[in-house]
């Protein structure tokens, strides 16, 4: 899930820069998203760390809903099941 930073409440305490995946970068401005697909699924730690409340993710709930209505999980199991990674149900 990709993290966003609102920068009104981030108050660059830094401690997002402890990210172990190296999402975020540092500017002059503060710290950016910078390597958002690198963010682990289901970490939060950031968020968590976060001294402004500043980091937020998507709400799970409507992500998963929009997975299933743009037919993103069926593709991805169709692809995995074409690479052999996964075996086809009968």
């Amino acid at each position: 899930m990709v993290p966003t930073i609102d920068p009104e409440k981030c108050v660059k305490c830094g401690m997002c820069m402890n990210c172990g995946q190296k999402v975020y970068r540092w500017t002059k401005e503060g710290p950016v998203v910078a390597q958002p697909y690198k963010c682990v699924v289901g970490c939060t730690t950031c968020a968590t760390l976060c001294q402004g409340n500043a980091i937020t993710f998507p709400d799970k709930d409507k992500l998963r809903e929009l997975y299933k209505k743009e037919g993103i999980w069926a593709k991805v199991k169709r692809e995995l099941i074409k690479e052999g990674k996964l075996e086809p149900e009968e």
